[in-house]
């Protein structure tokens, strides 16, 4: 692979995971967050995310959005993992010339959030940049002591289930960039706040944690998610495109003329991706979750991987969702 065909996840695995080493914390850096046990009441759940301006979110969007939306994508992370958030460190590199009164529209935001979920700020750092804004949050979550959940622990014959609607976020962002989709103001309003602020739903995380087998956050877009859970679990899922949960305003856009392919591999969704028996699908079904595909075993000729299906056959995609170039 050449020096500009890396991506996030050829870099970690080629130069970080040596680091790692056989730390049990770290995971193998299979998942999106570290476990560590803190004492005989709970296990610490720990992850970090960066933003940075330009490539997370528009250089124009109010920091109060900006702050909100890097607490709730850290947040997805400890949810789907089965544990309850309660505080955060933060590192903000402010650009040459930031006023005070953006830093606190800033702060305003992480206020929203954090008593919104019953967080605190536990530290972190702030510096000053000539680059763009790069801002980046590590929560902390609790959860009963072996009992956070990994991507690890699909098995053939598990039900695949999402938490909400999958490509909201991608047509907020599609909208912001202009481009018609067809959708009334109001559906449009809707998809732009669901970009900004992607649901977050902590109320899911015992759910989550008592009967699912494997679980993730989806981030890159919902096929390639499902396909790093079926690599790590050396598994083919299938994914029924006729089963993902989409909003009004996906199905108008849809009808304008959008391709639902898109929707699945758009990104931005921060939805909870799990795999679960018959009976835990059947519980998490009765809590709001859409079961949307079927994680099988493999054969000689059937790779690992993740595939999307409509109506009995295979859809070819040529990019299964969004990943780094590094």
């Amino acid at each position: 692979m050449s020096e500009h065909q890396h991506d996030e996840f050829s870099i970690i695995d080629q130069l970080f995971k040596p680091l790692a080493g056989l730390a049990r914390e770290a995971r193998g850096l299979i998942d999106d967050v570290a476990v560590i046990a803190a004492d005989g009441h709970h296990d610490l759940v720990i992850s970090t995310d960066a933003m940075v301006a330009g490539v997370h979110f528009f250089e124009h969007d109010p920091l109060d959005l900006v702050a909100r939306k890097l607490m709730r994508v850290n947040l997805s992370d400890i949810i789907a993992k089965g544990a309850i958030p309660y505080g955060y460190t933060l590192v903000t590199a402010w650009p040459r010339g930031t006023t005070y009164s953006e830093k606190q529209d800033f702060v305003r935001g992480l206020k929203i959030e954090q008593d919104r979920f019953g967080l605190d700020l536990f530290g972190g750092d702030t510096v000053s940049t000539y680059g763009p804004l790069h801002v980046s949050m590590t929560i902390f979550g609790r959860v009963p002591p072996g009992r956070a959940l990994s991507r690890l622990g699909a098995r053939p014959g598990d039900k695949l289930l999402v938490s909400g609607y999958i490509g909201q976020g991608y047509l907020g962002l599609k909208a912001l960039q202009g481009e018609f989709l067809g959708v009334t103001h109001a559906d449009e309003n809707d998809i732009i706040s669901a970009y900004h602020l992607p649901e977050i739903r902590p109320d899911l995380a015992v759910c989550v944690r008592d009967h699912a087998r494997a679980s993730m956050d989806i981030s890159d877009g919902l096929l390639a998610d499902a396909d790093h859970m079926a690599r790590v679990n050396k598994l083919m899922i299938r994914i029924d495109l006729n089963k993902v949960p989409t909003s009004l305003a996906a199905r108008t856009a849809m009808g304008a003329g959008l391709s639902p392919v898109e929707l699945v591999t758009g990104g931005d969704d921060y939805q909870i991706l799990c795999a679960a028996d018959d009976e835990g699908a059947k519980a998490l079904v009765m809590s709001g979750f859409y079961e949307i595909g079927t994680c099988l075993g493999l054969s000689e000729d059937t790779p690992s991987g993740a595939e999307l299906w409509a109506d009995g056959r295979r859809i070819d995609v040529a990019a299964k969702g969004y990943s780094h170039p590094l």
